[in-house]
């Protein structure tokens, strides 16, 4: 199946990009792309542990099962701003 990859933050700066399509079994959940991308891309591993993940732009875990033309996001955390 064919789902579309959004990548934001340190992830979009990391990869060089912001999105991509990709072809993954049926049957793939989160975790299951997320570690396909880590063998891709060791340098990931870096943002596991607060990394969030969206499918159709709500909040899932990696146990959450894809389909078709799904889109996936990656979100590490945001940090910035002023105290001002």
């Amino acid at each position: 199946m064919r789902i579309k990859l959004r990548f934001f933050a340190s992830l979009r700066e990391r990869l060089d990009r912001n999105e991509e399509m990709r072809e993954v079994p049926a049957g793939a959940t989160v975790g299951t792309v997320w570690e396909l991308l880590k063998r891709e891309h060791p340098e990931l591993a870096a943002v596991e542990r607060s990394l969030a993940f969206a499918v159709a732009q709500e909040y899932v875990d990696k146990t959450h099962p894809l389909q078709d033309n799904d889109e996936l996001a990656f979100i590490p955390p945001v940090s910035g701003g002023s105290d001002a």
